[in-house]
């Protein structure tokens, strides 16, 4: 079954979590872990894991074929192009050549297919629901974000040294924290640090 709500718990490895809404399916699967310094992050170490991830609404692809090996190096490399394409189109760079050529080669495979229940109100995907079905489903959507409307509101996280990148779809357009309750409280109690020490 499909849904329509974005977002994930993340878990820091010091200790903590906090429930982190990318704004995108695409963008949440982005943080899933990463290369070098992110690697401590990583939640994709085995197959099984990437059909667990898949299988969570959304994109709730519940895998019919059990995940490969090879398919979970395709996600990272795909994941990986997320992270810099986001990234570059945040600080308004041009996108990197092979971060666009991987998004592309996972985006010409077959995508999930949706289907209508008998019931005729509920969907879900139609058999086989395979990895990378639901990987060309996320790289068509990185596509469209990145072509769209959407595109000028891709930001990076205005928190210290949080590297977090999301959408921001919201009316104002004036989101600028990965998570109120992470980074925005953290710049409240800063900026309210400051104000007292200037009063002292």
């Amino acid at each position: 079954m499909r849904a329509s709500a974005t977002g994930r718990v993340l878990h820091d490895p010091k200790g903590g979590s906090f429930h982190f809404d990318a704004g995108a399916t695409c963008l949440d699967f982005a943080h899933t872990g990463g290369e070098g310094r992110y690697a401590v992050f990583e939640t994709l170490h085995e197959p099984a894991d990437l059909g667990e991830w898949l299988a969570q609404p959304p994109p709730a692809a519940v895998m019919t074929v059990p995940v490969t090996a090879r398919e979970l190096a395709a996600a990272k490399a795909l994941r990986q192009a997320i992270w810099d394409a986001a990234h570059a189109r945040a600080a308004c760079r041009p996108l990197p050549g092979e971060a666009v050529a991987i998004i592309n080669r996972a985006a010409a495979a077959a995508p999930l297919v949706p289907e209508l229940a008998t019931d005729g109100t509920t969907t879900g995907w139609a058999p086989p629901v395979r990895a990378t079905h639901a990987l060309s489903t996320l790289a068509r959507e990185m596509i469209e974000l990145l072509s769209g409307p959407l595109a000028g509101r891709i930001r990076e996280c205005a928190g210290d040294n949080c590297p977090l990148v999301f959408v921001d779809s919201s009316r104002p357009g004036a989101r600028r924290w990965c998570a109120m309750e992470r980074c925005g409280n953290r710049h409240k109690l800063r900026a309210h640090r400051a104000r007292q020490a200037g009063d002292s």
